[in-house]
């Protein structure tokens, strides 16, 4: 990833979605003008999902995503149908694609879960080239990917898919005013990736630059010695959220103080559902299964927060005997009855309608949810302290 490129997390994600050798991959290597997917005459072609970041004009930073047919009937296909349809859980705009000769029947029942998902789609039929039908409305979109036909309109329809406003949506500095003073405790151990910042705490660092803020970067054992050479208070002090007992014992009551996954949890998702889901702690019982999830996929460390820390910290506060399901990267179980509590990181490698899913499933089947770093400022008695820079507390 070079100094100028969006995030993965950030971009719009564009779904192209179809029967087997509809044109899908075809038409994303034209819409794109790059050979982004394999291209064969053979059925079945693409068998696994495709992504690639890239610039895409007039859209700007996207992610175009590639799925096997809809329609796969190989050994395999059903599993292939399952990964596409955890493609369609992060995709902001469908592109639903048919062969030129078919019936709109074959993807009615795509359609149908596409609109109950909210999606915005465009419906195309691909290679009119063999077709004289010449049929283009506003319900359907004929094009080519071999002669390049209605690409540009394929584009412009897209671009008229995305909301006109957007809520722009600040990590931390709309807490702040230029000049302000903002120390991040960011621990080096065995878990941190070698040689850089992981990625919140890097969005953080540059939300805070972005208005004229300063920042101060520390390890733990230093977070002493740092405050000790302003000449005021900082501002906010933001830490990693395993340091938080020792963070808050070592700050002046005075200052605010809050991780960097309760800023996410803020930034990311529905901040009062994540809050009021830290309640559950408290309501465990022994027996209950506790789901804990994360958005990325990384090596697991032998003090790894999600498998091992958080585990034990639930365990010692509640003095209950419980169960733990764990699930990373694209993984989120559809059906989560029988589970107690979900407790999701910062989801700052998901997107925001993957995000947005996988909590409204858990409203919808009435399952609480929180965040690290709400569960773990609730564990060590500082989740008071931690919400108070947001001027709320509790709800």
């Amino acid at each position: 990833m070079d100094l100028n490129s969006t995030v993965s997390a950030q971009r719009l994600h564009i779904g192209f979605f179809g029967t087997v050798n509809s044109g899908k991959s075809s038409l994303v290597n034209a819409l794109t003008g790059q050979k982004l997917s394999i291209v064969s005459d053979t059925r079945g072609t693409t068998t696994d999902p495709v992504q690639k970041a890239m610039e895409l004009l007039p859209l700007g930073p996207v992610v175009i995503i590639d799925t096997p047919g809809l329609d796969d009937g190989t050994e395999l296909g059903r599993l292939r149908i399952e990964r596409t349809m955890q493609m369609l859980r992060k995709t902001d705009i469908a592109v639903i694609v048919t062969d030129a000769s078919e019936k709109n029947a074959e993807t009615e029942g795509f359609i149908k879960k596409v609109r109950e998902e909210g999606i915005p789609y465009i419906l195309v039929r691909n290679k009119c080239d063999l077709d004289d039908t010449d049929a283009d409305g506003s319900d359907v979109l004929f094009v080519s990917a071999k002669t390049g036909k209605n690409i540009n309109e394929l584009k412009r329809r897209i671009a008229a898919s995305i909301p006109a406003v957007r809520a722009e949506k600040r990590i931390v500095s709309d807490l702040l005013k230029k000049g302000d003073t903002v120390i991040l405790v960011t621990p080096i151990d065995e878990s941190a990736p070698k040689g850089r910042l992981i990625l919140p705490q890097q969005q953080t660092i540059r939300d805070i630059l972005d208005i004229g803020g300063i920042c101060m970067v520390a390890q733990p054992d230093k977070l002493a010695s740092s405050l000790d050479l302003l000449k005021e208070p900082p501002r906010m002090i933001v830490c990693d959220s395993q340091v938080f007992g020792y963070v808050d014992s070592v700050v002046p009551k005075g200052i605010a103080l809050t991780s960097f996954s309760i800023l996410f949890a803020r930034y990311r998702g529905d901040f009062e559902q994540l809050i009021r889901g830290s309640d559950a702690i408290d309501r465990l019982k022994d027996g209950d299964t506790v789901l804990i999830s994360e958005g990325c996929t990384h090596h697991r460390q032998c003090g790894d927060i999600g498998t091992v820390k958080l585990p034990a910290w639930l365990k010692k506060y509640t003095g209950k005997e419980l169960n733990f399901r764990f699930t990373s990267g694209g993984e989120f179980p559809k059906d989560i009855s029988g589970i107690a509590l979900v407790v999701h990181c910062g989801g700052c490698m998901l997107n925001a309608r993957e995000l947005s899913g996988r909590l409204d499933n858990c409203e919808i089947e009435g399952v609480s949810v929180t965040n690290y770093g709400i569960a773990i400022a609730k564990m060590h008695g500082i989740l008071e302290r931690a919400l108070s820079v947001f001027h709320i507390c509790q709800v």
